[in-house]
């Protein structure tokens, strides 16, 4: 059974930097799609960091340039370095796992991180 816990969540301010942290248990980061995704109360979740199977990161528009996807498949992780936070940050952030070994392919979701900027 595959498990994903998000952590590394909080109040942050304005500017300041945070990481987030997605451990993966019963499966492997290796050779799998992790996504980091964050909803606002009442609006649909929104992709806005992804790391390929080999590792080519993709970004929303919103958050390129300040925030950084990476992936340590020692400790099955994936980590979301966020920089330059602003209020519209501030948001439950999700991590994905698409799992590849299962046809179709299969998606798990974490319990999400609150991740509160104040201005």
């Amino acid at each position: 059974q595959v498990q994903v816990v998000e952590s590394g969540g909080g109040l942050v301010q304005a500017g300041g930097s945070t990481r987030l942290s997605c451990v993966v248990s019963g499966s492997t980061t290796s050779g799998n799609v992790v996504g980091w995704y964050r909803q606002v109360r009442g609006i649909e979740r929104d992709l806005i960091a992804r790391i390929s199977e080999i590792g080519t990161p993709t970004y929303a528009d919103s958050v390129k340039g300040r925030f950084t996807i990476s992936r340590d498949n020692t400790e099955n992780t994936v980590y979301l370095q966020m920089n330059s936070l602003k209020p519209e940050d501030t948001a439950v952030y999700y991590c994905q796992v698409v799992v590849f070994s299962t046809s179709p392919p299969t998606y798990y979701w974490g319990q999400g991180t609150q991740v509160t900027v104040s201005s």
